[in-house]
């Protein structure tokens, strides 16, 4: 797949990149892009949630009253789930959410992932672009050159860049990843895929199976 290359400005650059065949232009594994986007989400869940049975809560040791001869219900404890004070029934309690694939796998979900944005047009190739100060007007400017400042886009820089990093976390719809650490979730949650030239070298050593 061959794309032309944009300049900060929004003209072409007069140039063009052929994006790898084996990352762009496969089938997507839908049922891969669901297991890595579940791990990813579930991974992030603390499993704390705890609520006291009738076996944690204090008291109750004794009957409270004997068991026939009233003419009322039996009674066991007063710290039974029917009572006001008693034990919660079937409540949630800790547990690990942990939820683990294999690394082929999470890497055939990203390459699905970039399947997907690839068929839906959604990739749009810039050139390396340094910033002098940590202005998030300039990276504003970049998006509204290239008519993205209205949509969910997610730019990938072949390095890590603190300056491009601190400029555009203030824009709501723009995220900033590495193309090296980007998630197959991250991918999916955008509308438009933004990638620096020099990243695409950096995404085929990643994705390379």
């Amino acid at each position: 797949m061959e794309l032309e290359v944009y300049k900060t400005d929004g003209m072409s650059s007069g140039g063009s990149v052929n994006l790898p065949k084996d990352i762009f232009e496969v089938d997507p594994n839908d049922h891969l892009i669901y297991q890595d986007v579940r791990r990813e989400m579930t991974n992030k869940r603390q499993g704390t949630s705890s609520t006291k049975n009738r076996s944690h809560v204090r008291g109750g040791g004794k009957k409270p009253w004997r068991q026939k001869g009233r003419g009322t219900a039996r009674a066991g404890t007063i710290r039974s789930p029917l009572w006001v004070g008693g034990g919660r029934v079937f409540g949630p309690q800790p547990r690990d959410f942990d939820f683990k694939l294999t690394k082929k796998m999470k890497r055939q979900a990203r390459v699905s992932a970039y399947a997907h944005k690839a068929k839906q047009n959604g990739v749009i190739i810039i050139e390396d672009f340094k910033l002098a100060q940590p202005k998030t007007k300039e990276i504003y400017q970049i998006l509204k050159n290239l008519s993205l400042q209205k949509k969910k886009v997610l730019l990938l820089t072949s390095e890590y860049d603190p300056l491009v990093l601190q400029a555009g976390r203030n824009i709501p719809n723009l995220a900033v990843r590495m193309a090296s650490d980007v998630s197959t979730y991250d991918i999916l949650n955008c509308e438009t895929l933004l990638i620096q030239q020099n990243a695409i070298d950096k995404i085929a050593e990643v994705c390379s199976i």
